[in-house]
């Protein structure tokens, strides 16, 4: 168990695509709040279905609504679901991405979500890197507009180049330039970096350096053990040290539990975090 003070100044929130994902969809808001957790995240919960079904979309809101589990996170289109990691910046899945926009920004907006990621695509062969950072700019402005109107924030996230190694944007630095962009083109000012600390410890990048230069663009943070993607205390990151620091930086937004359980059983994976601290504040 982490040191509780470390830990008590932060808010924290489950995602329920990677937690829990023994059990169906479904049932797993219900899971979180009986392990005393009250905000969760999910990515794209719908596969390769651009716009679920009506009855598909009150099954989530409902689930969520029962659990009394706020859902504080949600991916546009990510096609994770089929090895892909994202939508955005790849031109055969254009269309598919900017007519899930306002299905997500909906979703989103009757579950009161106010944050939306939209993970940038992987480089496709035979086209060219300009070519599709500059439809990946065109979409993520009609993101981030499509956040603005449900009063959010656009994420964008920064991967692990040894499990993504056709996703361009592996530093913290790629992903804020991204960010700054898109930030000059809408004149919003609601995109913001998911600082995901696991994939930038993945890259090698020193945490510490990345919190002190970019916290006052982070829109979110989540967190796994490095290496193995498990809960904090399964690996080497000083998770008391990196609380400590995004409290000294001023980063008051939630911490996503974004970690596969080591025994496979999520209820079990919770004991580093006690359960007073679990329920958002």
């Amino acid at each position: 168990m982490i040191d509780v003070t470390a830990a008590s100044r932060h808010s924290f929130t489950v995602n329920l695509s990677i937690l829990f994902s023994e059990l169906p969809l479904l049932e797993r808001p219900a899971a979180a709040a009986a392990a005393g957790f009250t905000a969760a995240e999910l990515w794209w919960p719908f596969g390769e279905e651009t716009n679920p079904s009506e009855a598909e979309l009150d099954a989530l809101r409902k689930a969520f609504t029962d659990a009394g589990v706020q859902l504080t996170g949600l991916n546009f289109l990510d096609d994770l679901s089929k090895g892909a990691r994202g939508t955005v910046s790849v031109p055969a899945e254009s269309e598919r991405f900017r007519a899930n926009v306002p299905v997500t920004a909906e979703l989103a907006a009757s579950l009161g979500t106010k944050a939306l990621n939209a993970l940038y695509g992987n480089r496709v062969e035979g086209v060219e890197a300009a070519e599709q950072d500059a439809l990946a700019l065109e979409n993520l402005v009609i993101a981030a507009r499509a956040a603005h109107e449900i009063g959010a924030v656009l994420l964008i996230e920064a991967l692990n180049e040894p499990e993504s190694p056709d996703y361009p944007l592996v530093s913290a630095a790629a992903a804020v330039e991204v960010v700054d962009k898109v930030n000059a083109a809408t004149g919003l000012g609601n995109a913001r970096f998911l600082c995901d600390l696991y994939h930038l410890a993945r890259n090698g990048e020193d945490l510490a350096a990345v919190i002190d230069a970019y916290a006052d663009r982070f829109g979110h943070v989540q967190i796994a053990d490095n290496p193995g993607r498990n809960e904090p205390g399964t690996g080497e990151l000083d998770f008391e040290d990196l609380f400590a620091r995004l409290t000294a930086a001023g980063y008051t937004g939630r911490i996503g539990l974004e970690y596969r359980p080591s025994t496979g059983v999520s209820a079990d994976s919770f004991g580093w975090l006690p359960r007073e601290l679990r329920a958002a504040k």
